[in-house]
């Protein structure tokens, strides 16, 4: 039959029709972003099989036409796709950047791998100025005048990288969810659960495992290593806070479950994949493909379940997410639930442990910033004095200036968060950037944060910029510290630090965090004076502070010594 109908079709001109639909094939895969899979597999195998049936020519046995015109279309589409994306013709042909960031995501996919990416980026804005292509569609910028003209309230929605982190693009985290309608309403139960009557009752969950920190420590003999320490911290008080409990790895003194080792992983694979997140959604149709990221994955989803079935017991986040604070009130989806825990999970434990982490880190390389930071904690937590009270953080302006310059020289979210112009809509313009319509692009943290223009000698650990720039009376320029400059000769421009993002979408969790590492380092100086172990390496630390999205924690090895 379809060789009947194809009767006196030649070669030729059936290769031509493949070469035509390869065409046709591009300029659809360009006008409407879609992440379903059926959608991509009748683009890529549909025409080359109509051809095949109903353009055969005579001359050919079906086994080889398949073979060439499937070859042909697919070549067609795939150097269409690429001299388009090099060509003067395409959107973003006037911003510079690396031949394999415009051909293809995949060459930033390969990048990030070793975990390096952050450093990467930030040599290509030294290279090629303040945008630079990093993607097909993609831009990196560093300009602070941008952030908020991009990311403030009349800002852009987010962009499709946690599509790829989570295998799907349905059920997307509060972080990830791209219709700003959607996400503010969304973020209207986390601000309740993140609100100042909802922290003021966390502020006993992170006492009581702060408390028990200091016991667990207290027990260890020799060298150990703080960050794994905190790392039980942080996820048993995300527990608390969020599901009302469940873990409880300091007791155990190991990472019962293999809690970090499924996060650290996860992260891991799930950074590759946002940069592809077609593929992401490919692999996550795959049982087992993943490996420990789809194990995290469900290990978040038994969480939430297991929380929204025990119900309220104590006011705990999802006390706020399951709209248990509302009389009469309809719990929202399960699925939409399952979504917030996922991201509790992530966000409550690793950014936190991985900013502390760093913090002993600082003072272990920097003596004077420690002295100074101890002197401070003693005199408003003296021996007696309740470590885990609050009342005196506002007072406590080096502690405040040692956390901002740690999460400035250290972000604990290297990249930032990726943003998109709609595809269907306007462009956007800000300054003098114009972004096309469907065009991503990051506020690129570490670059913004590292750039000279923003910060006086950007990559020193330097906390006493923060009290210069604030003009506080306890460092006057004649203080060593202030290494000469004052407050009019001091570069510092706060609108270029952004570790909790920026505008109505940024880190819901903010208060709770600085809350959280205040009362661990406070409580943790007033009981120990830190060390470096035999093992600490400062250079080893550098090297190994990375990039997955967040940044895990390298190895910080400590002895501990009781305080008289």
């Amino acid at each position: 039959m379809a060789a009947a109908s194809a009767e006196g079709v030649s070669p030729s001109r059936a290769v031509a029709i493949a070469v035509s639909l390869g065409l046709v094939a591009h300029q659809i895969f360009r006008r409407y972003e879609t992440y379903n899979v059926a959608v991509h597999a009748a683009l890529l195998f549909g025409p080359p099989t109509l051809v095949t049936a109903f353009a055969l020519p005579s001359e050919w046995s079906l086994p080889y036409a398949a073979l060439v015109l499937y070859s042909t279309y697919l070549a067609t589409l795939a150097i269409s796709v690429v001299l388009y994306r090099l060509s003067p013709l395409h959107p973003l042909a006037r911003y510079p950047g690396p031949l394999g960031c415009r051909i293809s995501k995949l060459y930033m996919a390969a990048i990030c791998v070793p975990g390096y990416q952050h450093k990467y980026i930030k040599s290509l804005h030294e290279r090629y100025g303040d945008v630079v292509r990093i993607g097909p569609n993609e831009l990196s910028i560093r300009d602070a005048s941008l952030i908020n003209p991009l990311m403030g309230p009349s800002g852009v929605p987010k962009g499709p990288h946690f599509i790829g982190r989570m295998l799907s693009a349905t059920g997307l985290p509060l972080v990830g969810i791209q219709d700003t309608d959607v996400h503010l309403r969304r973020r209207k139960n986390w601000q309740r659960g993140m609100g100042p009557a909802a922290i003021k009752e966390y502020e006993h969950f992170i006492a009581r495992r702060a408390r028990q920190l200091l016991s667990r420590l207290e027990e260890q003999k020799g060298e150990l290593n703080i960050g794994t320490w905190i790392n039980y911290l942080t996820y048993d008080f995300m527990s608390d806070m969020a599901f009302g409990g469940g873990s409880e790895l300091l007791e155990a003194g190991h990472d019962e479950g293999n809690v970090w080792a499924l996060l650290d992983e996860g992260m891991f694979i799930s950074t590759f994949f946002g940069h592809v997140p077609w593929l992401g959604v490919y692999i996550g149709k795959i049982p087992a493909a993943t490996g420990n990221l789809i194990i995290l994955l469900n290990r978040c989803v038994e969480c939430t379940l297991a929380r929204v079935k025990k119900g309220s017991e104590k006011k705990d986040l999802f006390h706020y997410l399951n709209q248990e604070d509302i009389p009469d009130a309809q719990p929202p989806p399960t699925q939409q639930l399952v979504d917030d825990g996922v991201l509790a999970i992530i966000a409550g434990a690793d950014t936190t442990s991985s900013a502390m982490t760093t913090l002993v880190y600082c003072l272990l390389t920097h003596p004077d910033v420690y002295e100074r930071l101890q002197a401070e904690i003693d005199k408003f937590y003296p021996p007696g004095e309740d470590p885990m009270s609050t009342k005196h953080h506002r007072q406590m302006s080096y502690l405040n200036a040692v956390l901002n310059e740690v999460m400035r020289v250290y972000p604990p979210v290297p990249g930032g968060s990726q943003r998109q112009v709609p595809p269907n809509g306007p462009g956007v313009l800000a300054g003098n950037l114009y972004l096309p319509p469907g065009t991503m692009f990051w506020c690129h943290i570490y670059s913004t944060q590292h750039d000279p223009r923003n910060f006086t000698d950007p990559s020193a650990f330097w906390p006493e910029r923060w009290l210069l720039a604030a003009g506080d009376p306890s460092l006057p320029p004649t203080d060593p510290a202030a290494r000469g400059f004052d407050k009019e000769t001091l570069v510092h421009n706060e609108a270029g630090f952004l570790p909790f993002s920026h505008g109505p979408m940024n880190c819901v969790g903010k208060t709770l965090a600085m809350q959280e590492m205040r009362m661990v380092v406070c409580a943790l100086l007033q009981r120990f004076r830190i060390r470096a172990g035999e093992r600490f390496d400062r250079e080893k630390f550098d090297r190994e502070y990375r990039d997955y999205f967040t940044a895990p924690r390298p190895e910080v090895p400590v002895l501990l010594e009781v305080r008289e």
